[in-house]
């Protein structure tokens, strides 16, 4: 008997393998984001820089620390080349990017502060980009 697609693909996620990556991903990421925000906040306050320019410029330097510790700590053992590597990480980066902007702008829009904004949107494009590392970029999972 054949096993689905989706149950495999759950199968292969529900490892502790993947929950090891997924809590050192959450580590860097939370650290990375951290920085992440302290950017974006000093671009909007002391540089008077538009807050979705400041948020997107913010998030590719961050992004770019990532990649980083993503070769060396959590996806550990990929075959993939450094700069092709980069490549797929700034393309799974800019799928996050669009979405933590659209995320962004719709809660600034229904009232919320830019800050907690930026952290709810962050948390569903963290988990997106991820997944996309874990199984396209690093074949990790």
């Amino acid at each position: 008997m054949a096993v689905e697609p989706s149950r495999n693909l759950l199968r292969r996620l529900l490892t502790l393998r993947v929950a090891d990556m997924f809590a050192r991903n959450t580590l860097v990421s939370c650290a990375v984001f951290l920085f992440d925000l302290a950017l974006l906040w000093m671009l909007v306050e002391y540089l008077a820089m538009n807050k979705l320019v400041a948020a997107a410029l913010a998030f590719l330097v961050a992004i770019t620390i990532h990649y980083g510790f993503a070769r060396v700590w959590i996806f550990t053992g990929s075959e993939r080349a450094l700069t092709s590597g980069y490549v797929y990480f700034l393309i799974n980066a800019f799928v996050g990017l669009v979405l933590t902007i659209v995320l962004f702008w719709a809660f600034m829009a229904i009232g919320l502060h830019y800050v907690p904004a930026r952290v709810v949107a962050s948390v569903f494009a963290g988990l997106a980009a991820f997944l996309l590392n874990a199984m396209l970029n690093f074949r990790s999972v």
